[in-house]
């Protein structure tokens, strides 16, 4: 059967999961036809290594016009007998069969001042149509999360029996560890990832700056690429007066490594996610993970994080404090945290994917 899959997120901040289940289908997929759909920038970057996989180069833009009549169009002839959307942004009117990953509903429940609003909205609600047209078209649905199951189901009235959760997964960072030369031989804490709305950053800093009472010499080091967002979250920082906050920019996979094995403890504040998966790859690290309460999280961190209500700048730092101040605690998540990064596995997911497209192109599932 030929199966084309829609990697045009590839080399995004998300694509991640792309990337790992086409690395791993390749691994365990000898007998499918695969067509992979990648945007021109991203064609020389990505070469298939198995026979049965061929790329070819899509140059429609995500959330576009064109994503509805050229997408569908360039799909349509590739006579594919299955679509993957690992994104819910498709051709609403492709009529083929097709199986959809929805990694959250996120987008629809915050808003980005980074963008216009007036503008913004009216293309949340045009996603929004667009994610209800594609969860009810799809013949199935993978979400990371029994959390985002159940928003589905929720948000779009989808059954429950066409919702498959496969898990995703972290690996370890083999790069060689990169110091970060102004945080050698300091004490700090750290996240990692986009400084969105929902990320929570503004509250993990009002707790930090609680913390600086008890731990002076603590730095809160977030680290990701700078935008619109991160000059926001610096610029409000600044006017409260809060010193002691690094933002790296940028950070290389040996000086992320470098953060998760040095660092007192990972925090993640968030108020929404899908899977979170950061906090995993920290705890594969060794770090001890201050996990926010909400959503998935505690589903997918088990009892291997020391939780708090991202809403309480007050019991946010306490919890922090905590993993700071007893040592048994601190080495009951280091240890809890290596235990359970281990039960996912992207090989595992790729796996479960390839059976449920089996099960569908032989018409074994039953949605």
């Amino acid at each position: 059967m030929k199966i084309v899959i829609d990697a045009r997120e590839l080399r995004t901040s998300s694509g991640r999961y792309v990337e790992r289940l086409l690395h791993y289908l390749q691994i365990i997929d000898k007998v499918n036809e695969y067509v992979v759909l990648i945007k021109p920038i991203d064609f020389d970057g990505w070469n298939p290594t198995n026979p049965n996989f061929t790329k070819e180069e899509c140059p429609v833009k995500e959330f576009t016009f064109a994503e509805q009549v050229g997408l569908g169009r360039q799909i349509r002839k590739t006579k594919a007998d299955l679509v993957h959307f690992p994104f819910p942004q498709q051709p609403v009117l492709y009529r083929g069969k097709t199986v959809t990953t929805f990694h959250d509903l996120t987008t629809l429940r915050f808003t980005n001042p980074d963008k216009n609003l007036v503008v913004f909205r009216l293309k949340q609600k045009i996603f929004e149509w667009v994610m209800k047209r594609a969860a009810s078209k799809s013949e199935d649905l993978i979400v990371p999360s029994e959390f985002v199951k159940k928003e589905l189901v929720g948000f779009f009235g989808v059954k429950e029996q066409k919702i498959n959760v496969i898990y995703e997964a972290s690996e370890a960072i083999n790069q060689a560890l990169e110091p970060l030369p102004e945080l050698l031989n300091k004490q700090f804490i750290m996240y990692v990832g986009r400084p969105t709305p929902h990320k929570n950053l503004e509250r993990l800093i009002d707790a930090f700056a609680l913390l600086k009472s008890q731990h002076p010499q603590l730095q809160l080091v977030l680290a990701g690429k700078e935008d619109a967002n991160y000059r926001r979250v610096r610029e409000s920082a600044a006017k409260r007066g809060v010193g002691g906050i690094v933002f790296t920019d940028f950070v290389s996979e040996g000086q992320l490594r470098w953060l998760y094995e040095t660092c007192e403890a990972y925090v993640f504040p968030s108020l929404s996610e899908g899977f979170g998966l950061p906090g995993l790859e920290a705890m594969m690290h060794g770090a001890p993970v201050v996990s926010s309460n909400a959503t998935c999280l505690p589903e997918i961190y088990g009892e291997a994080a020391h939780y708090f209500d991202p809403t309480d700048v007050q019991a946010i730092s306490d919890a922090i404090s905590e993993v700071l101040t007893d040592k048994n605690l601190r080495q009951k998540l280091i240890i809890a945290g290596k235990e359970q990064a281990k039960k996912y596995s992207w090989q595992t997911m790729a796996e479960k994917t390839l059976k449920l497209y089996n099960q569908i192109l032989q018409g074994n599932k039953v949605s």
